[in-house]
């Protein structure tokens, strides 16, 4: 009889791990249209949010929907301003070999601007919200300036280098015309293959495109105006396309990619800081030119 309250607290503990158990499988169920599921009714939804920085993700989620042979077209989600030139244009490149496979129709969100529309270029159709943000062809590239901190707190440095541009870009002394001159040529270059990739997806000739390739920021409903997206309409919008796209009648089946785990530490002050200034920890080590737009 004493090991009655034991056996009790046991069997209430296990089935409380089971009722938890069941309600994250329904969760992931009734996301993802069931990683389970048989139906052959599906249509992947790729989301990319935030700075464009961690390209491993995106890919490796690229790769998952490009190998399930249910999910019939992708419906890619666009919510970003951007991010770093390199991890911009190495998903683009396999979001172009998933739409060789699977139709890719874009949605915009709140925001789909430079890096997040360069991504956009690689869907056969483009739906925007009339007052999505989105545009802002172009290229930005910073660097910050602490000789007056450094000087204030007594700090100085020393350098040898092995040519004159090997440490272009310090924070501790003024940038010569020349060092303006080698980033200006590489940032036109950088914008060059942007327009490029544009003047491609959107079928416009760079000479047509270039007046609207010089950093400024539409609306959806500019944005279509102007021959940069191709329909007002949201989410469900891109997904009733999609499904017509593959001739699939009634309402698709919704798959989601699996959440990429984060340690606990980035995803709290990712989550800090995006309430605070849309900040985002992992960006914050980018280097280089980027397909930005900096007012958000």
């Amino acid at each position: 009889m004493k090991k009655r309250p034991f056996f009790l607290a046991s069997l209430l503990i296990g089935g409380i791990f089971f009722f938890f158990l069941l309600v994250f499988v329904a969760a992931g169920y009734f996301r993802s249209g069931s990683l389970l599921s048989t139906s052959t009714r599906q249509i992947g939804v790729l989301e990319i949010t935030g700075m464009v920085s961690n390209e491993r993700v995106i890919v490796r989620q690229i790769d998952d929907f490009l190998d399930n042979n249910k999910v019939k077209a992708i419906v890619l989600r666009i919510d970003s301003p951007g991010g770093a030139v390199g991890p911009s244009q190495e998903i683009y490149h396999e979001l172009k070999k998933l739409g060789q496979k699977k139709p890719v129709i874009v949605s915009f969100g709140a925001v789909a601007a430079s890096g997040g529309y360069y991504l956009a270029m690689a869907g056969e159709r483009i739906f925007a919200n009339p007052g999505t943000i989105t545009g802002s062809i172009g290229v930005v590239m910073s660097f910050p300036d602490y000789q007056e901190l450094l000087g204030k707190v007594g700090v100085r440095s020393e350098v040898i280098k092995s040519g004159p541009y090997k440490d272009l870009g310090s924070a501790q002394r003024d940038m010569t015309d020349d060092e303006r001159h080698l980033l200006h040529e590489m940032i036109i270059d950088v914008h060059n293959q942007f327009v490029e990739v544009v003047s491609n997806g959107r079928n416009i000739p760079i000479d047509e495109l270039a007046p609207y390739a010089d950093g400024r920021i539409f609306t959806g409903r500019q944005a279509l105006e102007v021959g940069l997206v191709d329909e007002l309409g949201g989410f469900n919008d891109a997904v009733a396309h999609a499904a017509l796209r593959v001739g699939l009648d009634g309402k698709p089946d919704l798959v989601y990619p699996l959440p990429e785990r984060q340690p606990f530490l980035q995803r709290y002050l990712n989550i800090l800081l995006n309430r605070i200034g849309g900040v985002d920890v992992a960006f914050n080590g980018a280097a280089g030119p980027k397909y930005l737009w900096t007012g958000r």
